[in-house]
């Protein structure tokens, strides 16, 4: 058995997981707490490879990596057709599902406990390490699991920048296609349900920490609510004395 194409895809994933979880966190922040013109076109154009076929942004990838690139020219870096091109496809590609999950996430943190924490001396870091990303936790967790997931499972931005190059570039899901063309049904069948287990687990994990954001969510409404009738009724009975007399 070719435990290769394995091993090579838990490499990539765990790369591209570094990237999503630094750059995609960073602009997520930046995205929910900086206003300033062409915000929409920035937010617009990074969720581009959610609608764009795989194929697309591999090309633009290539063109960003490849021969005449600043990356290339001025750098002398080259990656093309290497198991690290293989992650930053992956990660370009998941990329939005963290950004936007987080931005939500963030933006649904009750700005009154910023605010307090403010008061009590905190800088705009502490406030954001202590308050804002604890609060936002479950959001920023669910949509970082679901890029993993999407990493994971990349085929055609891979295919376009890393190549399909056996004990080189051959993540699980072009072990896949090959196994396939060869007819290698057996393998194929293995294969298929390793990948199928794995994103399983990661889309349970990710919906059950959306449900108990939800379910925290559903109940300080109730709280907020009981207090709010609570309050009113604490009003009437003081006000009920005065009508009377």
């Amino acid at each position: 058995m070719d435990w290769f194409p394995y091993i090579l895809s838990l490499q990539v994933t765990a790369l591209a997981t570094v990237f999503l979880l630094i750059i995609g966190l960073g602009l997520a922040i930046f995205l929910a707490r900086v206003r300033f013109p062409g915000e929409l076109v920035i937010s617009t154009v990074l969720n581009l490879p959610l609608v764009l076929p795989p194929s697309v942004v591999g090309f633009y990838l290539l063109l960003a990596l490849g021969r005449g690139s600043p990356i290339r020219e001025w750098f002398g870096i080259d990656i093309l057709f290497t198991w690290q091109a293989a992650a930053i496809a992956s990660a370009i590609v998941a990329l939005p599902l963290i950004v936007e999950a987080a931005r939500a996430a963030i933006l649904d943190v009750n700005p009154e406990l910023e605010a307090a924490a403010r008061t009590l001396g905190d800088s705009e870091i502490k406030v954001l390490w202590r308050v804002t990303l604890p609060l936002a936790r479950s959001g920023i967790l669910a949509g970082f699991i679901l890029a993993v997931a999407r990493a994971l499972g990349e085929f055609g931005a891979t295919l376009m920048v890393a190549g399909n190059i056996p004990e080189r570039t051959q993540t699980l899901p072009l072990a896949i296609y090959d196994a396939v063309q060869n007819q290698e049904y057996g393998k194929a069948n293995l294969m298929v349900l390793v990948m199928t287990f794995w994103a399983f687990l990661l889309l349970l994990w990710a919906r059950s920490l959306e449900q108990r954001r939800q379910k925290r969510f559903t109940q300080k409404i109730i709280k907020t609510k009981n207090a709010t009738v609570s309050r009113h009724s604490q009003t009437t009975s003081q006000l009920s004395p005065r009508s009377e007399i």
